[in-house]
């Protein structure tokens, strides 16, 4: 079977899925240009074809797809004008799959987009693969059929945050680090602000020994305070030895369609403190047990769940590490390519 990938910003976590997809497939990525905020530095199996959109036309991109000769082809969503031109005269031919994060709020947009689909997406796209519910709710508004909808696209390289689980759980077991862990881009739709200041007012009540620590970059200046650290863009290879000195992960998202964040950092053992908008929630965030969560944009209550872990044990916090860990297990590498085998093989049933 030959896989095209139609994609936009790709990810590591991606590049991982893609290579085990590859042990039983040939796969193919057509990928926009890194986006200069995120200058991640990806690395590629050999088994991996990469095409970098911007060195192609559009008469040679749909020559290069003719050659490829795709038996499923999979888009990131609608917003490149060329791919949906690409994927139009394999529309019904074989499988072409759309993927989408966005949740259904029923903005005016999102109501329009239902008006016009069967223009621009239902003549085109014969499934849809998106992350978890929230997400299944709007494809299906767009049109799509229930048993045209699979779930579980974003999952997370799972061997490599277990991994570090398994080398960091002894010495966390023994001392739980005492430190608050961010992990995404400084922008206000982040809640990074909103972190800072929960933080700084939590110091200001209640002596404690705990830091926060915050990889990132963006338009939003770092703020300066002696118990929070600020380590600027980070690669993924670099991370691990900073990770193992910290605890509890804190995504404060006013804004995160799903956030594989969650996952990577679950899988890893950390407790987790999230906002009500993340949409990586309904699958790795259960109450109490595998972390905490408070209602995005109250910096009050974001102040509070800190404090909730702050009052832990080290072993109540070491507890919920585990709690975490085992959640983050239930979307994999395997299921993610028996996604693609099973869109395959229903097709061709017809």
């Amino acid at each position: 079977m030959t896989v095209l990938f139609l994609y936009t910003e790709i990810a590591d976590y991606f590049i991982k899925c893609c290579e085990e997809l590859s042990k039983t497939s040939n796969v193919h990525i057509i990928r926009w240009p890194v986006n200069k905020e995120a200058p991640f530095v990806f690395s590629f199996s050999e088994k991996l074809n990469v095409y970098e959109k911007g060195d192609f036309n559009y008469s040679q991109l749909d020559a290069l797809v003719k050659k490829i000769n795709p038996d499923v082809i999979v888009c990131s969503g609608w917003i490149d004008k060329d791919y949906l031109k690409l994927i139009r005269p394999y529309f019904k031919k074989i499988p072409t799959v759309l993927t989408c994060d966005t949740h259904w709020t029923g903005s005016l947009k999102q109501r329009l987009a239902t008006f016009l689909s069967r223009f621009f997406l239902l003549n085109r796209f014969s499934h849809a693969w998106v992350p978890g519910a929230a997400q299944t709710k709007y494809v299906k508004k767009l049109g799509f059929d229930q048993k045209k909808i699979k779930t579980g696209f974003y999952c997370c390289d799972l061997e490599k945050f277990n991994t570090i689980y398994k080398t960091q759980q002894l010495l966390k077991k023994n001392t739980f680090p005492k430190k608050f862990l961010f992990v995404g881009r400084y922008y206000e739709f982040k809640g990074v602000a909103d972190l800072w200041e929960a933080f700084i007012q939590l110091q200001n009540e209640t002596s404690n020994e705990w830091e926060l620590w915050c990889l990132g970059t963006g338009s939003i200046a770092p703020v300066a305070h002696e118990k929070i650290k600020h380590f600027g863009f980070v690669q993924p290879k670099d991370l691990e030895e900073i990770t193992k000195k910290c605890g509890v992960f804190v995504l404060p998202s006013h804004f995160e369609p799903w956030g594989v964040v969650v996952q990577e950092y679950a899988a890893s053992g950390f407790p987790l403190i999230t906002s009500s908008a993340v949409g990586a929630n309904e699958a790795f965030l259960v109450e109490g047990q595998t972390g905490l969560s408070f209602r995005s944009k109250n910096i009050d209550e974001l102040k509070k769940t800190l404090k909730k872990i702050i009052s832990l044990s080290d072993s109540e916090l070491f507890e919920m590490a585990i709690k975490s860990h085992d959640a983050a297990q239930k979307i994999n590498l395997t299921n993610w390519t028996n996604t693609v085998l099973e869109i395959y093989n229903e097709f061709n049933k017809k």
